[in-house]
């Protein structure tokens, strides 16, 4: 029989299998040698510094041991938001949090905090009715019922939670009336909001990771599978049951059905499912799903338009490594590395691994290109979050990473196994290649944390993208982006009429100059975390860009002659209406 490229990797996904049941503990590894270093162009970029305390956001999110993990309930952590719940025009700030084994600590709770437009935030927690205790994981941010008012999907080890926005500055746990109240306990993870079948309401996917019950998982060094590099660790992922993923199309009066069997999604080889990220791979104006999986090969859920959707993964590129091998994919950016119009997909890994870089020919078939990139200087940490972000405003997406150990214990005995770890920029250079900021030219002030889900959005409304960063039991970072001068941009706040109210799954090409770059509007992206809505572009010197939307629904409006350094408000079938509550210092 002649070797396709379908039967080769069906191959691998078969050895992968073999390598799944041989190892019983821990994340895929693959403890590859770095790559050499090149000299650094020198060229200037932005610099962040941590402004977390100065604009109070100073809670500590508690997250299990701090120098110790038991369980790996207490290792993952959490994501973080970016949404403007009361549609003031600036950006409010949605933290998640964990707990303890022991029990909850004094103040353990997830946390909104108000915008209050002046580089400070308040705490509303308890005012917005938000207050909740446990494991929580992610979120993913959608306007569910199409009121005008962004709501909240949350994810946790025992039960998910949907928030309905009142529009009033208040939530209701809607959960159970929405019929998303699951009587099993299960570890939801990644989520993302979506419409699947284009009927104007957003739909729900939720991944899940393993089968955990605190009462029957071997601790420590009871179980001598369960170790890294010869030291007793906590047991998991491998050797536990993978968790089963599903999805909810949302009928329309409140309430979500669970489609999983009939969609095909519950066909799936099991894994154990992290982020989620829906995005139209193929350019064919339906949603496609990608879950990057831990230690199992990542899913790709290619819609097929009618309802269903086949898993194509492997046979796509995005499921394993270059060379075929399972990786640890933890979190995952979505954008335009190149400016041919079609989004590529970042995966961060465990250590001893890059994270990969994955390029979308544009028909939702992608070749690995971290070594080419150079990605591969760097397999020093876990990575978490992640983002195919332009963060210098020069035109060219810029990838974004932070890193934290989950086996803390293991700097005592592994020096170089850090607990903490920095957060990695790679500078596009425009030319397919990325640099490292390292040394002098690393952009980021502060201490090392270990972190886990981060948020890219512009907090000040000052042109730029900054970060949020969740900080296992630290408080969160904001890192405020100071860009070099000389560079323009360009904002789209996007509202959907036929389409989803938050215009979920729309897809923007934007000309500059002789450049041209393609975003989605996405639910959840990064690890387990959701960004600012309003889609950034950096134009570099060029002061006008055309703008083509493809909207949900399937329509299309196009824009021509733009001017920079602005933010537009573009509704769905009426063209560029006024801003609401924007402001900011650089606007001309």
């Amino acid at each position: 029989m002649p070797l396709t490229r379908r039967s080769f990797l069906t191959g691998l996904v078969t050895t992968t299998a073999v390598r799944f049941t041989a190892q019983q503990s821990g994340s895929a590894s693959r403890d590859l040698r770095s790559q050499p270093r090149e000299k650094l162009s020198g060229k200037p970029f932005s610099r962040f510094v941590d402004v977390a305390h100065a604009s109070g956001l100073t809670q500590i999110v508690p997250y299990g041991g701090v120098d110790k993990k038991q369980y790996i309930l207490e290792a993952n952590g959490c994501g973080c938001a970016f949404i403007d719940y009361d549609n003031d025009g600036w950006m409010d700030v949605f933290l998640l949090s964990g707990t303890k084994i022991e029990g909850a600590p004094p103040g353990a709770t997830n946390r909104l905090y108000h915008n209050n437009r002046d580089g400070t935030f308040t705490d509303i927690t308890v005012k917005a009715n938000l207050t909740s205790v446990g494991w929580a994981s992610g979120v993913c941010v959608g306007d569910y019922n199409n009121d005008g008012f962004d709501d909240l999907f949350c994810t946790a080890y025992g039960r998910n939670y949907l928030f309905r926005n009142n529009g009033n500055g208040t939530f209701t746990d809607v959960t159970k009336e929405a019929a998303l109240l699951s009587a099993a306990v299960r570890w939801g993870t990644g989520c993302s909001f979506l419409d699947y079948n284009r009927d104007g309401h957003l739909d729900l996917f939720v991944a899940n990771y393993v089968q955990f019950d605190i009462k029957t998982v071997p601790l420590p060094a009871q179980n001598p599978s369960c170790n890294f590099k010869g030291n007793p660790v906590y047991c998991g992922p491998r050797g536990l049951q993978p968790g089963h993923h599903s999805l909810y199309r949302n009928n329309g009066d409140g309430t979500f059905t669970d489609v999983s069997a009939e969609s095909g999604i519950s066909k799936s080889t099991k894994s154990y499912g992290l982020t989620v990220v829906t995005s139209d791979v193929d350019q064919d104006g339906w949603p496609d799903i990608f879950v990057a999986c831990d230690s199992t090969p990542s899913l790709l859920f290619m819609n097929n338009r009618d309802g269903t959707f086949r898993e194509e993964g492997t046979m796509r590129g995005v499921a394993l490594s270059g060379d075929g091998y399972e990786q640890a994919g933890m979190g995952v950016g979505v954008g335009d590395i190149n400016l041919d119009g079609h989004t590529d997909i970042l995966k961060t890994h465990f250590s001893g691994d890059a994270s990969g870089l994955f390029h979308n020919d544009g028909k939702g078939y992608f070749d690995d290109v971290t070594y080419p990139s150079h990605l591969a200087v760097e397999t020093r940490y876990v990575s978490w979050g992640a983002g195919i972000v332009d963060l210098d405003n020069d035109g060219w997406p810029d990838l974004f990473v932070v890193t934290g150990s989950v086996y803390p214990e293991m700097e005592a005995r592994i020096p170089e196994y850090a607990n903490k770890g920095p957060r990695i920029i790679f500078r596009n250079l425009g030319n397919g290649i990325f640099e490292e900021l390292t040394g002098a030219a690393y952009p980021v002030s502060g201490q090392l944390h270990s972190s886990r889900g981060c948020a890219f959005g512009d907090f000040d409304n000052d042109g730029d993208l900054d970060v949020l960063v969740m900080n296992m039991n630290e408080p969160p970072s904001l890192l405020r982006n100071d860009v070099p001068s000389g560079s323009h941009w360009l904002k789209i706040k996007l509202l959907g009429t036929k389409s989803n109210r938050s215009a979920i799954g729309s897809r923007v090409l934007v000309r500059f100059g002789r450049k041209l770059q393609c975003q989605e509007l996405l639910s959840q992206s990064s690890y387990l975390s959701c960004n600012d809505p309003r889609l950034h572009f950096g134009l570099g010197p060029e002061r006008i860009a055309d703008v083509d939307i493809h909207w949900p629904a399937g329509g299309h409006d196009k824009f021509s002659a733009i001017k920079a350094d602005q933010l537009i408000t573009i509704q769905e079938g009426a063209g560029i209406v006024p801003n609401h509550g924007w402001a900011n210092a650089h606007a001309k």
